[in-house]
């Protein structure tokens, strides 16, 4: 096979045979491309707050978002990784993450609090949105996804928290 035939190749929907049945692995292919939207919608949002916060508070959430949106550049390969073992295509393209993503991007330059807030809400919204999910992976016996989307949870609601320590008075 020559090189011109070996680029030819596409993603495509398979039926891998891992015990979910193909209706549920496109009901959380679908649930977990939602997901990987916003965890990439937030991510950019993350990285664009961490170059621009100003004022007092300025060193501690310059590193806390550098932190956050590390990690959420991790967490959008392992889901697109989940969509793929499922046999699914993900999602690759920002058009198609913001059709997605319950999380709105954020335009021109907010204040560091409203910047804040914005975080706040947006780790809140995903950690719904993956618990939601999770009932869907446990109902799939789906044990992979939801052990992901658990862990998720969990790294969403510590990384609001955290925010909401910084500007609590």
């Amino acid at each position: 096979m020559g090189t011109a035939q070996v680029l030819k190749a596409r993603v495509r929907t398979e039926r891998p045979r891992t015990g979910i049945e193909p209706d549920d692995a496109r009901l959380l292919s679908e649930g977990l491309s939602r997901s990987l939207a916003a965890t990439y919608v937030l991510y950019v949002k993350t990285q664009g707050f961490h170059w621009n916060v100003v004022g007092p508070l300025f060193y501690g959430l310059h590193k806390l978002t550098e932190e956050q949106y590390r990690d959420l550049e991790a967490a959008a390969d392992t889901l697109a990784e989940r969509i793929r073992a499922l046999g699914h295509p993900a999602p690759a393209n920002f058009a198609d993450f913001m059709k997605l993503s319950p999380i709105d991007e954020t335009t021109g330059h907010p204040s560091t609090e409203d910047m804040v807030a914005a975080l706040i809400t947006d780790h809140e919204t995903l950690a719904t949105t993956f618990r939601e999910l999770v009932a869907v992976a446990d109902k799939a016996n789906d044990v992979v996804t939801a052990d992901l989307l658990t862990d998720r949870i969990n790294t969403h609601e510590e990384a609001a928290w955290m925010l909401r320590s910084i500007v609590s008075a």
